[in-house]
């Protein structure tokens, strides 16, 4: 199992930047596909980004493609998740997920009850 945990949520305005990171114990993620996730109160947890970890390929969701970058740090073992342009819309609390054996194709559309590796959330808000 790996254990997750994140930190860097915070309050921004919106046009402002913040970074998301996810550092890993537990294993390397060497054939693992990470992502991160958001929810909103009274709305199930939805896909972001994803990052495979042995090809560094990576996929968004629409709403966030050309404002966030998802990479990773091998020497590190850190996930990161750099939030440009920020909306209101973007508040969110923000979770790190970790799946092995996998793609960040597959992460983006695998079911929830399928990720069994959290991170603990971030809280992210952005203010108009």
């Amino acid at each position: 199992q790996v254990q997750l945990v994140e930190s860097g949520g915070g309050l921004v305005q919106a046009g402002g930047s913040l970074r998301l990171s996810c550092a890993a114990s537990g294993r390397t993620f060497f054939n693992y596909a990470t992502g991160w996730f958001r929810q909103t109160p009274g709305k199930e947890r939805e896909f972001v980004a994803a990052i495979t970890w042995n090809t560094g390929r990576t996929d968004y969701t629409d709403s966030v493609k050309g404002r966030f970058t998802i990479s990773g740090d091998n020497a590190r073992n850190t996930q990161y998740l750099q939030m440009n342009s920020l909306r209101p819309e973007d508040t969110a609390v923000y979770y790190c997920a970790a799946v092995g054996w996998t793609t960040a194709r597959a992460l983006a559309f695998m079911p929830l009850s399928n990720i069994y590796d959290w991170g603990q959330g971030t809280q992210v808000t952005v203010s108009s």
